[in-house]
């Protein structure tokens, strides 16, 4: 049986990198009401071809969060199909508000699916950690005022890596969620002056899990609470007993990680 993401013989899949800022966005995805970065790519691409294109994204970012390196997918008809991929970005980003941008475009195989083929990505979260803001930065970093330990923040982030159930640290949902299991392969602290980035890659993320796990770093961080805690959340498997779930607007899906064609290797999504 084909694959019902497969793209029919008479178009062209492409593979789209996607940077946004996502202040003004109720997340990537369509929405009932409000305004999805979704929607808008594909109000673009009707501009540019006759029959409407559904945009299948690699991830759901949520109200607030932005983007360099979201990748998707379309799947456009060959007999319209006549531009570069160069100047098909170009005329994307022509019908896209200043805060959407195409950053590249690639022609991928039928079979690929910007989802079901993505094996990893990585998220940054940006922290101001000064008395005063940066106001430069108000939109894209939360602001932690107080002095933190960042000793005892990296030493803590340790205890992250690896395969766990990261149930303590994703938002609740009136559902039951089948696998909360996921394997983080960094989870890492720098700091350039007053501008702390947390560097978070893995297979896989569950919903705020991102946000979940820098607000309860950067609490520990503040002294609310010690290394044996963390561990603790991580073992209990309930939100209830974990940190704080950090804004949104300081995070940003940085890249998402694909398998080269023939190879065990991840390949990356180019670097806007």
């Amino acid at each position: 049986m084909i694959p019902d993401y497969v793209a029919a013989v008479d178009t062209v899949k492409v593979k789209l990198t996607i940077a946004y800022d996502g202040t003004a966005y109720q997340g990537w995805q369509v929405q009932a009401t409000g305004l999805g970065v979704q929607q808008k790519i594909e109000e673009a691409a009707a501009k540019l071809f006759s029959t409407p294109k559904r945009i299948h994204s690699s991830s759901r970012t949520d109200t607030g969060v932005h983007a360099l390196g979201m990748v998707a997918h379309v799947d456009l008809p060959k007999a319209e199909f006549k531009m570069s991929l160069r100047k098909l970005a170009l005329a994307l980003n022509a019908y896209l508000p200043e805060d959407i941008r195409i950053v590249s475009a690639q022609r991928m195989p039928a079979s690929f699916h910007a989802r079901f083929h993505a094996r990893g990505k990585q998220y940054r979260y940006f922290v101001w950690n000064h008395p005063a803001m940066n106001p430069l930065l108000r939109r894209q970093a939360w602001h932690v005022p107080v002095k933190l330990d960042l000793p005892a923040m990296r030493t803590a982030a340790v205890h992250l890596l690896g395969q766990h159930d990261f149930r303590s640290f994703a938002a609740t949902h009136t559902y039951d969620i089948a696998d909360t299991v996921r394997t983080l392969t960094r989870c890492e602290l720098r700091r350039r002056g007053s501008l702390l980035t947390f560097i978070i890659e893995g297979d896989g993320f569950l919903y705020k899990m991102c946000r979940g796990l820098v607000g309860t770093l950067v609490q520990l961080g503040q002294g609310k609470f010690g290394e044996p805690e963390l561990k603790r959340m991580l073992a209990a498997r309930n939100r209830r007993v974990a940190g704080m779930t950090a804004p949104a607007h300081g995070l940003v899906l940085w890249k998402v990680f694909y398998r080269k064609a023939g190879t065990g290797r991840t390949a990356r999504t180019p670097k806007p």
